[in-house]
């Protein structure tokens, strides 16, 4: 059954809480034109229903906390309670942006610290906090490269390179900041064409955006080389930061060759990921473009942390104040309790999840890439498609019923009918292997029962979706009938 929203529980009269009446001053009225015309139709309800409204609805919300969340590129993983605890201090709760510098040493100090231990994680060389986003740290990353070009007076570099499996961020950001895109053709290996690379590279490319391991879940083996080659031609090269999941403590980007990453701490460093937000998106730069990085900075002179302001080159503030506090105070926390060698566990134990996965489905579905993947992997319905009518999407559709969140279906772009699973470290392997026959389970039943997956989901509140009119007709506002 569904659940009434708040308006229709609505009782003419009903409240919730009384305020107290007001010992301030009263001020002149707004403008007539900054007031409304009439009342706004707002629900008169009591707290009771209201706190048994919103928990319905929250026994009815999947996360992490209810089961497996396979979401390929999203890592959506188990983040540990105690950082959640530690952020609801007071200490770090009360803290205002606009404080004097003097009172904020501590957080400031926290700021520090975490820009340098992302530095050595990835192998950079300073970076700022200040994104609150992944695709802000691409815009801020990019607004940093053509910042570099710009002041080499190599204005033409107006084109950025992006494979076909990049995320879709990429090509949006790129656009967004200014630059033209450019698509890099993928090989049969599911990496990226070195002979298409070549082609492209000129002296008008700023930059390529990659991530490693790509999209696919597999590791670009010829990084260094395309590193090589981009730097030949004098541009530079973008770490998309959302796989680090796969490499941390194993391999750093630094080293790959990349000049920028921004990182999805949000992602990887322990904050819960989904539902719309908050987020933050760090970026870290080499050396060379440290002066074109945000301001301010944070320095650390004889045990004083203070903002720089003075940075003639830098691209300037892009954040309001310096970033989600909060969520960095969760990736701090996180690289604190886990270590070093925990760190690196986690992703060791993130790629043999995915590998041990995979293993279990491939021969169930089809398999653009045999080779062995790093955190995530894609298969392909195509064959189900073909032979009973059965796409991705109804495979999706009938894991709701069996209380799985689905994977992310579709993308990337270049693999037909795609199912792409990115089973974290936080897993155990009774999980992966309940989940592998759920699946092998489906796909029999799309052999004898097809109809039972097109039609999916039965169980739950609301039934199958029409997803194009949802997106081209959307109702945002409650009116009454």
């Amino acid at each position: 059954m569904n659940t009434p929203l708040l308006i229709e529980q609505s009782v003419k009269g009903r409240r919730g809480y009384y305020y107290p009446k007001t010992d301030v001053p009263s001020y002149p009225p707004l403008p007539a034109n900054l007031q409304r015309e009439s009342a706004p139709q707002l629900p008169e309800i009591s707290e009771l229903d209201v706190v048994r409204h919103y928990t319905r609805l929250a026994t009815k919300s999947f996360g992490v906390d209810i089961g497996f969340y396979p979401l390929g590129s999203c890592t959506m993983k188990y983040n540990p309670r105690l950082h959640s605890y530690i952020t609801s201090w007071d200490s770090l709760t009360e803290v205002h942006p606009l404080q004097d510098e003097s009172t904020i040493q501590g957080s400031l100090e926290l700021l520090y610290n975490l820009t340098k231990d992302l530095s050595s994680i990835t192998g950079m060389s300073w970076g700022t906090m200040q994104p609150l986003a992944g695709a802000h740290g691409e815009y801020t990353g990019l607004k940093i490269i053509k910042a570099y070009h710009q002041s080499r007076n190599d204005h033409k570099r107006t084109k950025v390179l992006i494979p076909v499996s990049a995320h879709g961020t990429n090509p949006a950001t790129a656009s967004v900041t200014g630059f033209s895109i450019v698509e890099v053709a993928t090989d049969t290996r599911g990496l990226v064409d070195l002979e298409s690379l070549k082609s492209l590279l000129d002296d008008e490319v700023a930059a390529i955006m990659l991530t490693n391991p790509n999209t696919l879940g597999l590791f670009e083996s010829d990084i260094r080389e395309i590193a090589h080659l981009v730097h030949g031609c004098g541009a530079q090269l973008y770490y998309d930061g959302a796989n680090l999941n796969a490499i941390m403590g194993i391999s750093r980007p630094g080293d790959m060759g990349f000049d920028v990453i921004h990182l999805n701490v949000h992602k990887t460093l322990s904050t819960p990921h989904g539902g719309g937000g908050p987020g933050a998106g760090p970026v870290l730069v080499k050396e060379h473009l440290q002066p074109f990085l945000p301001t301010p900075d944070i320095t650390h002179n004889d045990g004083y942390y203070s903002f720089e302001w003075d940075r003639i080159q830098s691209i300037g503030k892009v954040s309001g104040f310096w970033g989600n506090f909060l969520v960095l105070v969760k990736a701090y926390t996180y690289i604190l309790t886990m270590g070093s060698d925990g760190l690196k566990s986690a992703s060791e134990h993130a790629v043999l999840n995915a590998n041990y996965l995979f293993t279990l489905l491939k021969g169930a579905f089809d398999v653009p890439h045999e080779s062995r993947c790093m955190h995530e992997f894609v298969v392909s319905a195509q064959h189900y498609k073909e032979k009973y009518g059965v796409k991705a999407l109804d495979f999706s559709k009938a894991l709701l019923d069996r209380n799985y969140h689905p994977p992310t279906m579709y993308f990337p772009l270049n693999v037909s009918e795609a199912l792409m699973f990115e089973p974290p470290e936080s897993e155990s392997v009774e999980v992966l292997e309940e989940f592998a026959s759920t699946m092998i389970e489906l796909t029999e039943l799309a052999k004898t029962n097809a109809d039972v997956l097109r039609l999916s989901p039965h169980s739950t509140a609301v039934k199958r979706l029409d997803e194009v009119k949802a997106a081209k007709h959307p109702i945002l506002t409650w009116r009454e009938l």
